[in-house]
C-alpha cells in the first residue's frame, strides 16, 4: 500500500509542478491508452496482494471520448496471508456490435484459508481469537485455530448484453456460469523457528455446520450454476466511471437453471447530482444508491450465496455483503443472507487536474457512509433445528472452548440489527475513466467491527 501511494505522490508531484495551468482546454483522447499498477495493496481478510491489474481503452477518433469504444480489464494476483490467487479477463464495449452493449469475463480464483464468518450478519459471532487467516506474524492464533476457515476455487464466465428500448431505457439479458470446489482449509503451513506449524482444520465453524447438517451434503463440496438474468436499465449519466449528473437504475430477474435452484429479484437506483459551488477542478458530485436483491423462489447454494448479481461488472469479484461492493468497513462476505437492502451515500470532490505525459489527471476525495439490513435471512429453518433452549440462540462446545467464553456462535434476535458505516476515500484518475481508489472506513455496528477498514482497488464503488 506504502508503495502505491508513494508511487503516485511522486507522480502527481511531478505532473502539478510541471503542467498545472489555469489555460482551460477541451479534453480529447484519440487511439489506444493503457493504464497499468502492481497490485501493492494490503486488507485485513487477505493480507498484502502482489501482482498487477490494468485497464486497456481504445478511442478511435476521439468522438465517444470519454467513453471508449473498447475496454479490456485484466488481473492476475496473489495474497500473502490467505494465499488467495486471482485470474481475471474481461471486455467492455457499447460499440462492438450496433445499438447493443457486450460485457463479458473469465475469473478464476482459489481461496485455500477463505473466510467464512457465518450466516445473517450480527447474529454469527464475531472473535478475533479464532481468526487467523495466516497472519503474517505467528504463532498464529490461539492453538492455531483458524475457526472461520474453510477453502474454496471458483471458475466464473459470464456475458451480459444491453439493448435499446427508448432514449436512455435499454432491455438487458445475461447468461452465468459458475463452477465451485468447496471444503475444510488447504493449509499450506508456515515455517517458525524452523519447525512447520498447520491449523487444526477440523476445528471450524464450516465442519461444525456440517456436521450439523445446516450446509447439506449436496452443498458442501461446492456446486455448478447457470444463471440467467433479464430485466431493464435506465440510464442518463453523463459519463460512466465517474458520472457529474443522471440516473443509473436497474431492475431484473437472477435464477440458476441447473443443480440447487433459486429466482432472485435485484433493484438498484443510483442518482448523480452536481452541487454548483464551481471548484476550478470541478463541481462536487452527491451521489447515492438505493440497492435491494431478494431469493423470491428457492433456496441458494452455499457455494453461491455471497453472490451479488449485476448486469455490468464494475469490479472483478462482485461479491457481498462488506469489503468494497456493498457494506464498507466489514470484513469480507460478513453478511450472508437470502435478502438485503442497502444505501450508500458519499460526496465526492475534485481537489485538483492537471495533465502529465499527455494524460489527463485529477485528484478527489469522497467522505461516505454506508447501511444496510437483512430482508430475508439464510437457513433459519435449519439454524432453528440446533436451537435446543427455544432463545434463538446456538452454541458450539467447541468454540467455547477455544476462547474460553460461554457465548453462542449465532443469536437469531439480532439477525435484523441495522448495519452501517462511515468513512472517506481518496481517488486518482486518469482520462475519466481510470480510477485508482483508496477507502478507509469503520462499522459502527455491535459485534461487526472490522477495525479500520482499508480498501484499495479500481473505481468508485457506484
Amino acid at each position: 500500500m506504502k508503495k502505491l501511494f508513494l508511487t503516485f505522490v511522486a507522480l502527481l508531484a511531478c505532473g502539478l509542478v510541471l503542467t498545472v495551468s489555469a489555460q482551460e482546454e477541451k479534453e480529447m483522447k484519440t487511439g489506444w491508452s493503457f493504464g497499468v499498477l502492481p497490485t501493492a495493496t494490503y486488507s485485513v481478510d487477505n493480507g498484502f496482494q502482489a501482482g498487477a491489474f490494468g485497464d486497456i481503452y481504445y478511442y478511435g477518433d476521439g468522438k465517444t471520448y470519454p467513453d471508449p469504444i473498447h475496454k479490456i480489464s485484466w488481473e492476475g494476483s496473489y495474497f500473502t496471508h490467505s494465499h488467495r490467487m486471482r485470474l481475471y479477463l474481461a471486455y467492455d464495449s457499447k460499440y462492438l456490435i450496433p445499438n447493443m452493449r457486450v460485457n463479458a469475463s473469465v475469473t478464476y480464483m482459489t481461496d485455500p484459508l477463505y473466510s467464512m464468518w457465518g450466516f445473517n450478519g450480527a447474529a454469527a459471532t464475531q472473535n478475533y481469537d479464532v481468526w487467523g487467516n495466516r497472519d503474517m506474524y505467528v504463532p498464529l492464533t490461539k492453538d492455531n485455530v483458524n475457526y472461520y476457515g474453510m477453502s474454496r476455487e471458483m471458475l466464473r464466465i459470464l456475458a451480459n448484453f444491453q439493448g435499446r428500448i427508448t432514449d436512455n431505457l435499454n432491455w438487458a439479458a445475461g447468461v452465468n456460469f459458475w463452477n465451485w470446489k468447496l471444503g475444510p482449509m488447504k493449509d499450506v503451513g508456515v515455517e517458525v523457528d524452523g519447525n512447520k506449524q498447520y491449523y487444526n482444520t477440523d476445528a471450524t465453524l464450516y465442519n461444525f455446520l456440517t456436521n450439523a447438517g445446516v450446509i447439506s451434503d449436496e452443498e458442501k463440496d461446492g456446486s455448478m450454476a447457470l444463471e440467467l438474468n433479464a430485466g431493464v436499465v435506465y440510464d442518463t449519466r453523463d459519463i460512466e466511471a465517474a458520472p457529474n449528473k443522471g440516473i443509473w437504475a436497474e431492475a431484473y430477474l437472477n435464477g440458476n437453471v441447473i443443480g440447487q435452484q433459486y429466482l432472485k429479484a435485484c433493484a438498484y437506483f443510483r442518482q448523480y447530482i452536481s452541487i454548483p459551488i464551481h471548484l476550478p477542478a470541478g463541481d462536487p458530485v452527491f451521489a447515492y444508491r438505493l440497492a435491494w436483491q431478494h431469493t423470491i423462489a428457492g433456496e441458494t447454494p452455499l457455494a453461491m450465496i455471497q453472490n451479488n448479481p449485476l448486469l455490468v461488472q464494475r469490479n472483478m469479484i462482485s461479491e457481498g455483503f462488506g469489503s468494497s461492493n456493498t457494506i464498507r468497513g466489514l470484513r469480507e462476505n460478513r453478511v450472508l443472507a437470502e435478502g438485503m437492502a442497502w444505501a450508500n451515500t458519499e460526496l465526492r470532490i475534485k481537489l485538483v487536474k492537471f495533465t502529465l505525459a499527455n494524460q489527463y489527471f485529477y485528484i478527489a476525495v469522497n467522505p461516505f457512509f454506508d447501511a444496510g439490513i437483512i430482508t430475508k435471512p439464510y437457513k433459519a429453518d435449519a439454524l432453528a433445528q440446533l436451537d435446543t433452549d427455544g432463545d434463538g440462540k446456538i452454541y458450539d462446545p467447541l468454540f467455547n472452548t477455544l476462547t474460553g467464553t460461554t457465548d453462542p456462535i449465532y443469536d437469531a434476535s439480532k439477525v435484523n440489527y441495522l448495519v452501517y458505516s462511515g468513512g472517506a476515500g481518496l481517488k486518482i484518475a486518469m482520462n475519466q475513466n481510470f480510477i485508482v481508489s483508496a477507502d478507509f472506513a469503520k462499522c459502527f455496528t455491535e459485534g461487526m467491527d472490522a477495525g479500520l477498514w482499508i480498501g484499495i482497488g479500481i473505481n468508485y464503488q457506484f
